[in-house]
């Protein structure tokens, strides 16, 4: 007869592969597995757990090895990894494709590498529970809908998957993500693994400047209501909103950032072949004081179907994509010359802003291909003649790169940004596009 319970108040030290121990299984298959004392996995351990497991309040579990749960996971107590350890891994295994697997508990549990795995095509794991990953969460099959409503045990969301400093996710795709919000911790440029109603959407954000920096986003399909109540638009250049789809990101703490955001687009929800003539695809972004979408820019990359730019983020950040028409004023003093080959030839050692300096509220930022900021600078150029102030394929040492370091040759990314003044008063301009510097 198979029990209904199995609860476990040793202590259970160097577990081997198979089961907790040799009467923890036995020849049944409880269908909960209780833990309420400590319970140690080492490294090179594999442990399952046939039966739906609960760490009570008053259980430690402390995993280095590998453990699969087949059915549904409770923590409510401590739940941890060795401080450096990277070996341990678990995997959430969905055996049943018609039911959701539940992932729920009060307290945090940490862990080095995640599995997801599940036949079930559409959410297959529910995710009411805090989760921090330090290695890599891999999406094997099955797509995890993280549930957002108030725990009113703890004060906070119910659910969320964050990233620690320099985790990741691999093997994100339509069939395999997160729906729902996604935490990123750490100063290296991420990708977020997110989406909605079976499409992965992700956004991509740059390095931020400090470690504990903290990042979230979502990404939400078919919310007309939303867009009904954000319609106000800044200018006639945005011609066409696609309100089909947003993205949220927030920066932790309500302080300002900029940071280089990475939007991708959907032939089948964005498609850019319907753009009106002379348009470009844009990145928009609601303005919460203005309150209205007003213009971020973008470089489009065809090849990727991804469009980039600099944007602030304090605080909730809503994003979508529009077709915009440029107006930008017909500058014809200011040529940009996109090629540094700092050789000493005299021809493109630096990067050339001719007539940027006119300009004194100006700003350059120059971004490499992974988002990381390599240089910044105000009053750009001040006196039009490369003397000073000017790029010229070196490291400003305001990243993890030290200052005078050489860059390598590439694609790298800018950003110019200055203030305009005419008879309708001042504007700021940006103008951004890609930056090809030859080093070698």
């Amino acid at each position: 007869m198979m029990r209904e319970k199995q609860v476990y108040k040793a202590i259970l030290l160097g577990i081997g592969i198979i089961g907790v121990s040799t009467t923890a299984f036995c020849q049944e298959t409880p269908s909960s597995i209780v833990n309420e004392g400590i319970l140690s996995v080492s490294t090179g351990d594999l442990v399952s757990f046939e039966g739906t497991f609960e760490n009570t309040s008053q259980g430690e579990v402390s995993n280095d090895g590998t453990t699969i749960y087949y059915h549904d996971f409770i923590n409510h107590g401590y739940y941890g990894l060795t401080p450096g350890q990277n070996s341990a891994k678990a995997i959430f295994s969905n055996l049943h494709p018609n039911q959701i697997k539940h992932i729920h508990g009060d307290a945090l549990s940490s862990f080095y590498d995640v599995e997801f795995t599940s036949d079930t095509k559409t959410v297959a794991f529910d995710l009411g529970h805090t989760i921090d990953v330090y290695g890599t969460v891999d999406f094997q099959n099955g797509i995890v809908k993280v549930d957002s409503t108030l725990n009113v045990n703890t004060g906070v969301s119910k659910g969320m998957l964050s990233f620690q400093q320099g985790a990741k996710a691999s093997n994100v795709r339509d069939d395999s993500h997160i729906e729902g919000e996604v935490e990123k911790i750490g100063k290296e440029a991420f990708n977020f693994p997110i989406g909605d109603q079976g499409f992965y959407r992700p956004a991509r954000i740059s390095a931020p400047n400090d470690s504990k920096d903290t990042f979230t986003s979502q990404y939400v399909f078919n919310d007309q209501a939303f867009f009904e109540g954000h319609a106000r638009i800044e200018s006639n250049e945005i011609i066409g909103m696609n309100k089909r789809e947003y993205w949220i990101i927030t920066k932790g703490n309500d302080t300002k950032s900029d940071i280089l955001l990475t939007l991708s687009w959907n032939d089948i929800i964005s498609p850019i072949h319907t753009m009106p003539p002379g348009a470009d695809l844009q990145i928009v972004r609601w303005d919460m004081v203005k309150e209205m979408w007003v213009s971020e820019g973008g470089v489009m990359d065809m090849e990727a179907n991804e469009i980039t730019t600099i944007v602030p983020v304090t605080g909730y950040g809503y994003f979508a994509l529009a077709a915009r028409v440029s107006m930008d004023p017909e500058n014809e003093e200011m040529i940009i010359y996109n090629l540094v080959t700092p050789n000493g030839d005299g021809k493109n050692d630096y990067f050339r802003i001719q007539n940027l300096h006119l300009y004194f509220n100006n700003k350059v930022e120059i971004y490499n291909r992974w988002g990381t900021r390599v240089y910044e600078m105000r009053n750009y150029d001040p006196y039009g003649d490369g003397s000073t102030q000017v790029f010229t394929g070196y490291s400003d040492g305001n990243t993890t790169l030290a200052k005078g370091s050489k860059l390598p040759s590439g694609t790298y990314y800018y950003v110019i940004t200055y203030e305009y003044i005419d008879e309708n008063g001042s504007r700021m301009i940006k103008k951004a596009a890609n930056l090809h510097l030859e080093t070698e």
